[in-house]
């Protein structure tokens, strides 16, 4: 049926190398890989983008110790959004409850990759987040009818 949300169990084959502890009932949680801060600024243009330089924070022990501000995140996991339906990111909501969010764009039909977000600490005493943790949930929607093209923007393929 579609224009649907996809079960958790079948969305799973979407996510690349996930675990048990990833599925849940409407979509799949997505682990934090890498966290870095920005550097300068962006541009976007009507015909062109330039994207910020950014510095890895580095973990210790495993553990991201992030004051408040925003951060850039990659994803540790791999994402193929299937051709017939469409990628919906959301912060996992003990994030929210950590005082902490995480902004994701919609994740098109054909896209794969390890995507990328933006987290924002917003608590005042920041937060630890450990490399690996579940940080968001990936929920699909399956489309009424196949896009006229699937996916094929500059960040397909992204840090794969």
């Amino acid at each position: 049926m579609q224009g649907l949300a996809v079960p958790g169990h079948a969305a799973r084959s979407y996510i690349r190398d996930s675990v048990d502890e990833q599925v849940q009932p409407a979509g799949v949680d997505i682990r934090l890989g890498e966290v870095m801060e920005f550097l300068n600024e962006g541009e976007l243009r009507a015909s062109s983008k330039r994207l910020p330089d950014v510095r890895p924070v580095k973990p210790v022990d495993g553990l991201y110790r992030l004051q408040p501000g925003a951060y850039k995140i990659r994803f540790l996991d791999v994402v193929a959004v299937p051709p017939d339906a469409v990628g919906i990111c959301y912060p996992r909501s003990t994030l929210l409850r950590m005082g902490v969010t995480i902004s994701c764009a919609v994740w098109d039909p054909g896209y794969t990759g390890r995507g990328e977000a933006l987290m924002i600490v917003a608590n005042p005493h920041g937060a630890v987040i450990e490399q690996g943790a579940r940080v968001a949930q990936m929920v699909f929607i399956r489309l009424e009818s196949r896009p006229s093209s699937l996916y094929r923007g500059s960040y397909q393929g992204e840090n794969l």
